[in-house]
């Protein structure tokens, strides 16, 4: 068995991941990340970019970088079709700073970036194709690092710290024993590409109707789509065909109707199956968990991944200095989740608001399905759309380096 040596052992290499790796090698914390998956080239992932991560990018001394990835697409706007018409809902265009708008990333291409940037730093040292099995314990019952699963056998990582962001079924979540607590989600959503017409429109589109939605997500030369289904309806919709689903594609987002037969097997489809829940503690003797492995989010709002990397920020502040100079201890561990619960509980309790009085009733309406009262209010007072830019774009309690 290979043994490697680290003041920190993160795990998984999504965008909380890299950013708290590249961070703490900022400060000289030797650090090694590990990433199950050969490279980051995963189709169905999230991949909005918020304004206040945009702006952590800029004191990275990577937004220029950002900024030119060949896929990036920015959105100002975002608007709502219902089947009596379309309504403006969120102006980021109202929002201070340097970004008043959302940008839509292919994650592999900001994965690569990070990864990139942060292989610079001698302190940093990422391990792909490498799945972790187990921590390893001390003797008094602390965890000292983990047992993976390497290409060329299993690999043993000693650290005084291990951080668990290796998403919603965290593998260090289940091995040190914290238990996520659900909070209930009413969907699942299903993903498939699209083929993207030069007059199509540009950004982003939503159209809602009767049993839910569809949300298009500019790619360029093809829209990722995500069509929302009720929790657990997958194999219902398997049961009733292909033909089926294009027809209810097209019923939905009339504009593809010319397209949906590129949908031809099933494999060509993928499901990722909606969790909303957190756990009551974040840390234990050793180890610690953020982002996803500590608090999976709804799609509603496309925050996953800024809250994640706003957790990735706080941990690096927090404990980076103290990893650094050896004075840490898993005292320390505590100041994160209570720096970043808040933060946390009211994003979620907005989305699970969402869930109950938006998303619920329209999953189970058979008819039309026209805007409700505030959202025509807001489409009519451009001041109001400013609101929800600022919850949805900036968040609770946004960090810094």
């Amino acid at each position: 068995m290979e043994t490697i040596k680290s003041t920190v052992c993160v795990v998984g290499g999504g965008p909380a991941g890299l950013v708290l790796g590249l961070l703490l090698a900022r400060q000289g914390v030797p650090v090694t990340v590990l990433e199950k998956h050969a490279d980051f080239l995963r189709d169905f992932r999230g991949d909005t970019v918020h304004p206040s991560t945009l702006t952590l990018l800029d004191e990275l001394g990577l937004g220029s970088a950002v900024a030119q990835l060949p896929g990036a697409r920015k959105v100002r706007e975002l608007a709502v079709t219902f089947d009596d018409g379309t309504y403006r809902v969120v102006d980021f265009g109202r929002l201070s700073g340097a970004h008043p708008y959302l940008v839509f990333v292919p994650q592999w291409d900001l994965l690569d970036l990070l990864a990139n940037e942060a292989v610079r730093h001698p302190s940093f040292r990422l391990i792909r194709s490498t799945a972790v099995s187990s921590v390893v314990r001390d003797d008094d019952g602390r965890v000292g690092g983990v047992i993976a699963d390497g290409p060329d056998g299993e690999v043993r990582v000693s650290a005084r710290l291990t951080v668990g962001c290796d998403g919603r079924s965290s593998a260090v979540r289940t091995a040190i024993g914290l238990h996520p607590v659900d909070l209930g989600a009413p969907m699942d959503v299903v993903w498939f590409r699209l083929s993207r017409r030069p007059d199509d429109t540009e950004g982003l589109e939503m159209r809602v109707s009767g049993g839910g939605l569809i949300l298009c997500i500019d790619r360029g030369d093809y829209y990722q789509c995500a069509y929302v289904i009720a929790k657990g309806g997958f194999e219902a919709l398997r049961s009733r065909g292909l033909p089926a689903l294009r027809t209810s594609v097209a019923r939905r987002a009339p504009n593809l109707r010319d397209r949906v037969d590129e949908l031809s097997t099933w494999d060509d489809v993928a499901l990722l199956t909606v969790q909303v829940n957190r756990v009551r503690e974040w840390h234990v003797p050793g180890a610690l968990l953020i982002g996803d492995a500590a608090h999976a989010m709804s799609p509603i709002g496309g925050v996953g991944i800024n809250l994640a990397v706003q957790d990735a920020v706080a941990t690096a502040r927090i404990l980076g200095p103290r990893l650094a100079n050896g004075s840490f201890t898993d005292r320390d561990l505590a100041a994160v989740p209570r720096r970043r619960l808040f933060p946390t509980r009211v994003t979620q309790g907005v989305q699970l608001m969402a869930q109950r009085r938006l998303l619920g009733p329209l999953l189970r309406a058979t008819g039309p399905v026209n805007a409700p009262g505030l959202l025509r209010l807001v489409d009519r007072v451009p001041a109001l759309r400013g609101l929800p830019a600022r919850l949805i774009g900036l968040g609770v309690r946004p960090e810094h380096m």
